[in-house]
């Protein structure tokens, strides 16, 4: 038998990692940041494990030398990170607060001396409160707001930083924070989730329109979704019309749009009891639907689905977290199933043949289009042993079966240019709180301490030489 080979990634393949503000920041309230809908969610009693909230994180905001001086030994090649909106703009409207952006703009400097690209997001899930209480994304001036906000970061910034997306994952920001309520920030109005993820749709398409104007012509701006892989549980009718109705709510609604400038014809059909989508305004398709220069997809874990029998429902896992809610508007009735396998301490079954099916799948969509893997890793309960190491060997197994995934897409012809592996240092794992912990890097949360786990070295070597060892 022919012992398997190293996998060998192309020369200029881009090896990175991923964090979002809210997650890892703190400073909560210093240099004129206001709170945002995550830190008023996470004072609402009873939504967010054990009352955990982001103020102090990883006190990345005052650590940030430290974990780009991290990030340099693990030989990363990129770094994508998120811009906290009211850090910057505090009302979600106006001037930039010019503290707000000497962070960013001090962050992003370090990372270049240290030959590191920073990869920039505009927008993971933390919006100004105030443009909440205006009604958030329900409301259409969210996304003009939006607009605005990406022009001032980018007039900041822009001389600096190569790659921009405007947003992360819409889906999580519309079906859980307006549907399920699991969510910042926690409201469980049907008809918003729709309102919600058109002008999230907007928000995008405006966005790239202002970073346009404003960018250098080389800089590179694109959207990151989390696509759902939803499988039918089997070939009945019945089930392969619920997986084409969630996958209608999960991915379509968004990349649709994005992608070909219009809405699903099935999706309007499904939720038309819900709402007769006159939110949608003529042009809006037309302004969504920007030319873009690459497609971040995110994944971990596909899903099963099937039609409910007898018209009972069992008990929903759909891998978005507990709720009386269902975020899935209009198909509610939906049935979700545990898959067998290994699962990460999310709960979520360990499946590497998803990535490489969402990745052809937008390959053949759209085989113009660069993709990156914008995020993808595992949560698993790693402790600190009595040498001081942390030993995540089941980590290191994820990753080297998804990044396998990721190998056999492009040797399929799909045009697959970075992975950004989630995450590089433990954090504020929204509704879970501290108790998830994503990290390479193992963070203790009462001194901050910072260990490179085990799979940290790992990871650096498959960078550093650009290739996958063999399995096993």
């Amino acid at each position: 038998m022919t012992e398997k080979q190293p996998r060998v990634f192309p020369a200029d393949f881009l090896w990175g990692s991923a964090t979002a503000s809210y997650q890892i920041e703190g400073a909560a309230d210093e240099d004129g940041r206001t709170p945002s809908i995550w830190d008023t969610f996470c004072r609402t009693p009873g939504k967010v494990f054990q009352g955990d909230t982001g103020d102090v994180a990883c006190d990345h905001y005052h650590r940030w030398a430290d974990d780009l001086d991290l990030m340099s030994e693990l030989g990363l090649r990129a770094y994508r990170f998120s811009v906290s909106w009211s850090r910057v703009q505090p009302t979600g409207r106006g001037p930039a607060v010019q503290r707000g952006l000497d962070f960013y703009r001090a962050l992003t400097d370090g990372l270049l001396e240290r030959g590191i690209a920073p990869a920039i997001t505009l927008y993971h899930w933390d919006l100004p409160q105030e443009l909440e209480d205006a009604g958030g994304w329900p409301a259409r001036e969210t996304a003009e707001r939006f607009a605005e906000y990406a022009a001032l970061v980018a007039s900041a910034l822009g001389d600096r930083i190569p790659m921009w997306t405007t947003l992360n994952e819409p889906f999580c920001s519309s079906f859980l924070g307006y549907g399920s309520g699991v969510h910042a920030p926690g409201r469980t109005e049907p008809e918003s989730v729709l309102k919600a993820a058109h002008h999230l749709n907007l928000a995008h398409g405006l966005g790239v329109r202002a970073l346009r104007d404003t960018l250098p012509a080389d800089a590179k701006v694109g959207i990151t979704v989390n696509p759902g892989v939803i499988r039918a549980r089997t070939e009945a009718p019945e089930d392969l019309d619920a997986a084409r109705r969630i996958d209608a709510l999960h991915t379509r609604i968004f990349t649709d749009p994005l992608l070909h400038g219009t809405y699903p014809e099935d999706l309007r059909q499904d939720t038309a009891h819900i709402s007769d989508w006159s939110f949608v305004r003529d042009g809006d398709e037309a302004a969504i639907h920007q030319e873009i220069d690459f497609l971040g997809l995110n994944y971990y874990n596909p899903s099963i689905v099937a039609a409910p029998v007898d018209g009972s429902q069992t008990p929903r896992d759909d891998g978005h977290g507990a709720s009386e809610h269902s975020p899935w508007v209009g198909s509610e009735s939906v049935e979700f199933h545990l898959a067998a396998g290994e699962r990460t301490d999310m709960g979520w079954v360990v499946d590497p043949t998803g990535l490489t099916e969402l990745l052809r799948r937008f390959g053949a969509e759209r085989p113009d289009l660069p993709l990156y893997v914008t995020e993808n890793g595992a949560a698993f309960d790693d402790k600190v042993d009595a040498s001081g190491a942390v030993h995540d060997p089941n980590r290191i197994s994820y990753l080297h079966g998804h990044l396998d995934a990721v190998h056999q897409a492009i040797g399929l012809g799909v045009d697959v240019r970075g992975y950004f592996l989630w995450s590089l240092l433990d954090n504020f794992e929204w509704a879970y709180g501290y108790s998830k912990r994503f990290g390479v890097v193992h963070v203790d949360f009462e001194t901050l301490r910072r260990t490179p786990k085990a799979s940290a070295r790992w990871y650096a070597e498959v960078v550093g030489s650009g290739r996958l060892p063999a399995a096993g």
